[in-house]
């Protein structure tokens, strides 16, 4: 038998593999299993490279480009007037 560090739920489930990803059935925190005999866990370190792709803009077409004719300069306007 076995606990859930983030909030000390029993887990009483067999595991054949250290680095086994689950679920903690009480608080939902993925464990991952860091040792067999006895049964220990720790939280999953969570892949921080997926949730960056969410963020990203990797199509030039979804960005705004500006062109120097496109800019505002506020000395433009004042050599149009000369």
């Amino acid at each position: 038998m076995s606990y859930c560090p983030e909030c000390e739920a029993v887990i009483d489930e067999e595991f054949e593999d250290v680095g086994e990803i689950i679920s903690c059935p009480e608080c939902g925190v993925e464990l991952e299993v860091i040792s067999i005999d006895p049964v220990e866990f720790d939280l999953a370190l969570i892949d921080d490279e997926e949730d960056d792709d969410e963020f990203r803009l990797d199509d030039a077409e979804d960005e705004e480009e500006w062109d120097d004719e496109d800019s505002y300069d506020e000395d433009d306007e004042d050599r149009e007037d000369d």
